[in-house]
């Protein structure tokens, strides 16, 4: 029996993801987990799989996928969110998670990532992985994917939600944080990205999600 943990801190998605795959055969969810931090604290020696949400209160998922990778180099790891995967799953890849899934693909979907991440494989969509080999056959690598490397799981995060038109105190909600750490990461974006004012920001926001997006 594969044995899967997953960490979201929706109770109702783990739920959802929990029912989907204890259905299938071969496969089990023994753990669940709210944050990154409480995952942390798991006997990662009695799994086999993790699936991660992105967007977790305080250590993001991506954050958590790269500790796993180095703490634990053999357990896969498939990341699930609700971001577009046009600006999530090559940052998801380079931080070593095996596939990417957005989280309103059918649950079948969900079913053939988990197990092809089983067989040792990576998912991601078809247009996804024709763009990786696009940029492979070009002579770039993942690392050169993004002009917003720069930023953080989290800054990126803050990027892409403002670029979406997302309030301020929304963005503090959706990602579990105070109003002036949101404003704290924009401060912060903007000085990495040389942007000098908050109209600047927002129309380099908007730009990059509609071009990535």
């Amino acid at each position: 029996m594969t044995r899967i943990m997953i960490v979201d801190d929706h109770p109702l998605m783990r739920r959802g993801l929990a029912i989907t795959l204890d259905g299938e055969p071969g496969l089990s969810v023994v753990v669940q987990a709210e944050s990154a931090e409480q995952a942390l604290d798991a006997d990662f020696s009695a799994l086999d799989l993790v699936i991660a949400d992105v967007s977790l209160p305080g250590m993001s998922g991506l954050e958590l996928t790269k500790q796993l990778v180095v703490l634990y180099p053999h357990l896969p790891v498939l990341v699930v969110s609700r971001h577009d995967e046009g600006l999530y799953a090559e940052r998801a890849l380079r931080a070593g998670a095996k596939g990417y899934v957005m989280k309103h693909e059918p649950s079948e979907t969900l079913v053939t990532a988990v197990r092809r991440v089983l067989r040792g494989g990576v998912y991601v969509s078809p247009a996804i992985s024709d763009r990786l080999l696009m940029g492979i056959a070009g002579g770039a690598n993942l690392a050169q994917q993004s002009p917003l490397d720069v930023l953080s799981d989290r800054e990126l995060e803050v990027f892409e939600l403002s670029g979406n038109g997302v309030a301020t105190r929304e963005i503090a909600e959706r990602l579990h944080l105070s109003v002036k750490t949101v404003e704290s990461y924009r401060a912060r974006i903007k000085t990495k990205l040389g942007l000098n004012t908050a109209a600047e920001f927002m129309q380099h926001a908007v730009q990059w999600v509609t071009t990535k997006g």
